[in-house]
Parts: C-alpha cells; sequence; structure tokens
C-alpha cells in the first residue's frame, strides 16, 4: 500500500499567514501540520510516499520533506498544479500508485490516533475505498456518509440540507486503483472542482463496497487561525515534555515543558505548561507563557504575558501587553506603544511585520 499526502492549496483562510509560505508548513506544537500526516502514514506501514504540490510552496515543501529519508519514509514529488478538486489531486497520483491500494490524507488535517485503524480494517475486508469519519454537531457543513450497521457505506451526499447521518469525512480514504476509473467519470461540481465524493459514490453506483472507520479522538482542520490554535492546545494537551535546553535557576517553571537544544528559560521568567519552546529562543526576565503556547525558534521574549498562542518563529516579542489566544507569523516584531496599557489582544500576524500594541 502506498500513501498519497496531498499539499496543494492555496491556504486562503490563514491569509496572512500564508501570504508567504504553504499553509501545510504550519507548526503545530513546533511540528509543521505536514509531518504530522506523514508520521501517521508511516507508523501505519505505509512508507512509499507521492506529495501532491500545488503552484504555490513547492519549494518549501520540497525542502522540508527532502527525499523523506529523514522521516524514515520514500518521498516522491508529484505536481498537481492549480488545485481542481481532491478527485483531481488523487487522479494526478495514478502513475505514481500504479496497481496498489493507497492512502490519500489531506495534508493539512490532524488526527489524534492516527490512521492504522483504518488501514487495518479496510484490509481485512473486500472493499474497494474506505473512508474516515467523525461524529460532527452540524454536518451539514461537510460531506455526509450513510452508513449501515456493519459500517459500509450507502451513500455519500455533500453538505446535505437534511443529513442522513452526523458522520462527516474528515479527509483520509483508502483506495484500489479503481477509483481512478471512477474520477475519470465524473463530471466538475458547481464549485468547478472533481469532488471525491462524486468519485466514491460512482464506485458504490458501480456495486463496489466503501467501508468506513469512525475516529474517535479529536480531529482538526487546521485551515483557519483558530483551527491551528485549537489543535495546538489539543497537541500539547498530549506533548511529553522534554528539556534539552537551559532552565536558569529563579525561572519558575511548572507543568509539561518542552524545550528544545539551545532554548534558555532565565531567572525571572514564568513558564506553566503545556508549552513548547523552539531551538536557540529565549524566555526572558519578566515573562510569563501560559498554557497552550508554542514558541517557535530564534526567538526573543522579554517582559511580555503571552497564553494560548502560538508564534511561529525568528521573532522578537517585548510588549508589555497580554497576548491571547494569537497566531503570530515568522520574523514578527511585536513591542509596546508609549502610555498604552492595553490588557489584551487577538492577533493574527503575517511574516515580516512589525506592532507596536
Amino acid at each position: 500500500m502506498k500513501g498519497v499526502l496531498l499539499s496543494g492549496g492555496s491556504g486562503t483562510r490563514l491569509r496572512p499567514i500564508t501570504h508567504t509560505g504553504p499553509k501545510q508548513l504550519v507548526p503545530v506544537a513546533n511540528k509543521p501540520v505536514l509531518q504530522y500526516a506523514l508520521e501517521d502514514l508511516r507508523e501505519a506501514g505505509i512508507t512509499e510516499i507521492g506529495v501532491v504540490l500545488g503552484n504555490k510552496g513547492r519549494e518549501e515543501i520540497q525542502e522540508f520533506l527532502g527525499d523523506g529519508s529523514e522521516f524514515g519514509v520514500e518521498i516522491t514529488y508529484i505536481v498537481q498544479g492549480n488545485p481542481l478538486g481532491l478527485a483531481h489531486a488523487a487522479g494526478c497520483a495514478k502513475d505514481f500508485v500504479g496497481d496498489d491500494d493507497f492512502v490519500m490524507y489531506l495534508g493539512d488535517n490532524i488526527l489524534q490516533q492516527g490512521i492504522g485503524e483504518l488501514v487495518e480494517s479496510y484490509r481485512a475486508g473486500d472493499y474497494d475505498a474506505g473512508i474516515a469519519l467523525q461524529a460532527v454537531d452540524d454536518p451539514r457543513q461537510f460531506g455526509v456518509a450513510d452508513v449501515d450497521d456493519t459500517g459500509t457505506v450507502t451513500r455519500l451526499v455533500e453538505k446535505p440540507d437534511d443529513p442522513p447521518s452526523n458522520l462527516a469525512l474528515i479527509g483520509v480514504y483508502v483506495f484500489s486503483p479503481l477509483v481512478f476509473d471512477a474520477i475519470e467519470r465524473i463530471d466538475p461540481s458547481w464549485r468547478g472542482e472533481l469532488e471525491i465524493t462524486d468519485a466514491i459514490q460512482l464506485l458504490l453506483d458501480d456495486g463496489r463496497r466503501v467501508d468506513s472507520h469512525v475516529v474517535e479522538g479529536w480531529w482538526k482542520d487546521t485551515g483557519k487561525p483558530e483551527d491551528i490554535l485549537e489543535a495546538n492546545r489539543l497537541a500539547l494537551e498530549n506533548l511529553d515534555g522534554a528539556v534539552e535546553g537551559t532552565i536558569e535557576e529563579g525561572a519558575e517553571v511548572t507543568g509539561s515543558v518542552d524545550l528544545a537544544p539551545g532554548a534558555v528559560i532565565e531567572d525571572g521568567a514564568v513558564v506553566r505548561g503545556p508549552v513548547a519552546v523552539g531551538s536557540d529562543t529565549v524566555i526572558g526576565e519578566g515573562t510569563y507563557l501560559g498554557p497552550c503556547s508554542s514558541v517557535g525558534p530564534n526567538t526573543t521574549i522579554e517582559n511580555a504575558h503571552i497564553e494560548s498562542s502560538v508564534v511561529i518563529g525568528e521573532s522578537e516579542i517585548t510588549t508589555s501587553g497580554k497576548i491571547v489566544d494569537s497566531l503570530i507569523g515568522r520574523n514578527a516584531t511585536v513591542g509596546t506603544a508609549e502610555g498604552l496599557l492595553p490588557e489584551g489582544r487577538r492577533l493574527v500576524v503575517g511574516e515580516n511585520s512589525h506592532l507596536r500594541l
């Protein structure tokens, strides 16, 4: 079985963060979102992976992943070009997949429990597709599956006004090569895209069996700033802290803290986990770094109060104000405007930005 990791898309919902980089490399708990998907594939025993690239962010993604050897996998790059739908992206991988079954994984999704059970369920039965599902509060916003008592899918409906169930497709699929024939026979949707749900429905119409697996742990689509922050919180809550940097005498540190090599928590700083601090970052005197925060590499924070936020890295934060629920892009400078004493700000700050709060 092979893996197809989708890494295209323009990330418009994450602007301005994605004006200068791909959404799949935005970090969650100081690890790019794309890496979580790659590790899930590897842990499911899938090491031959095709990474589908769009027009934006190709070079950055290839530079990060390389040939895959650093992550214990073998990577082949596939260029999709313009994003014309998930089924189009899958179709671009036809030559790479050949006659093998494959897992297609959206590269901006994070699953707590991985994909092992989905893959095992598919392999154990006589199926031509398998889909990961999760119960959601408002299924009208998603593609929805109707399943029988055995978990076999009977039909799929895209964003229905009257959902047949509360089980939404969450962006991980298993396919036999028969899906490529189905993709060639579907028409673009009203959005002008080739929808993967239409291809799966065509398999059902052809009498093919489609398996399903309900994901019980958390799942996040990291398409919006608030999703990044929520995924960061969830990932940190499951993070086993490792202190490889330096905690100076006089620093006050409690809870789970992941401190990368070269990072320093200085005398007079207060850190309340769970937090992740990247390499060569300084949490300076007078700083309070609160729970569910991640600070990327090569960052300096002094006399600041930060909670429930993601600082991507290579930044300088010296504001005396409180920063909460914020996503701060790479190479940002956040200082204090004289005469103002703000109690808190909610920010989405793009790369190379300079702020005075």
